[in-house]
């Protein structure tokens, strides 16, 4: 399941000139990955435009994406400039809204440079593969928990990742809220620089909120624990292929109102800044039943 190729998984099929339709490679109940739903619907974008890069894009999750039955992407022109082209999709299923995103693309241009350097810690060759010590954790942990993390740990992972402290479901107190995580493919992209930006996208919704979540001493299984991505943004700097190693800094200045807001900067491994991201998330405690 690991050899989930995502150029597959993600892929659409046209069935009018602006409407496209796309469906969930693990259909088993529960919700839509987000990051599947931002990668698909700037694939979709890509499908109507010539010639240009995706620079940005901004995105809300209305509703949660039910895994079980396709999804029908709509992507509306809305402008065609000199330079700039932008598009908005809008994700729909059983009728309704689940999800939508605004994408700007823009001509190649040469012009100012600079970059925040890459931050210091260990590289992917130095730690391991963050499936694996999950599920080695996982041998000590109680039963109960157990059985729940192994249902989400059996479903396909197709983006590698590494960190020197992989997420668990008990362990741990609170901590900063900061991580790094190493992650790219795991399987071939192929040559068009714009799946490239589309499979990152897609890979760019990991780990956000359990940063955000780090400085509270509570995980996706704590009891009455409610977290949900509720708007995404991503600025593409340069191009890249993520078929090689990335590091994924994080870090959450700010939870407040049931919410928790995650910056991430997605360096490649020679230290330049490829694209940054941007994204507030419920986190909150469902009160108890009278």
């Amino acid at each position: 399941m690991n050899g989930e190729n995502l150029v597959d998984t993600l892929g659409l099929e046209r069935i009018e000139v602006n409407l496209f339709r796309g469906t969930t490679a693990d259909n088993s109940p529960g919700r839509i990955f987000g990051g599947q739903v931002i990668a698909q619907s700037l694939l979709a974008a890509y499908e109507t435009v010539e010639d240009r890069v995706c620079h940005s894009l901004h995105c809300y999750f209305i509703r949660p994406g039910d895994p079980t039955v396709p999804i029908v992407f709509d992507v509306d022109r809305s402008r065609d400039g000199g330079s700039f082209t932008t598009r908005r999709v809008v994700a729909i299923q059983h009728g309704q809204q689940i999800f939508n995103l605004a994408a700007s693309f823009m001509t190649i241009e040469e012009g100012f440079e600079h970059e925040a350097p890459m931050p210091e810690g260990p590289g992917p060759d130095d730690l391991a593969d963050d499936a694996e010590a999950q599920r080695e954790a996982l041998k000590s942990a109680p039963e109960a928990v157990r059985k729940e993390a192994e249902k989400w740990m059996s479903r396909p992972r197709p983006i590698e990742m590494r960190s020197a402290d992989a997420r668990s479901y008990w362990m741990g107190g609170p901590k900063e809220p900061v991580s790094q995580t190493w992650f790219r493919a795991r399987q071939p992209i192929g040559d068009d620089p714009h799946m490239h930006q589309v499979v990152l996208a897609y890979a760019s919704d990991m780990n956000l909120l359990s940063t955000g979540m780090r400085p509270h001493g509570v995980h996706w299984n704590s009891p009455g624990f409610q977290s949900a991505s509720l708007d995404h943004a991503m600025w593409f700097h340069k191009p890249t292929d993520f078929n090689e190693w990335h590091l994924y800094a994080q870090d959450s200045p700010s939870a407040s109102g049931g919410r928790g807001f995650i910056r991430g900067s997605i360096y490649r491994r020679d230290g330049t800044l490829v694209a940054s991201v941007a994204q507030e998330g419920l986190m909150r405690m469902r009160k108890p039943k009278a």
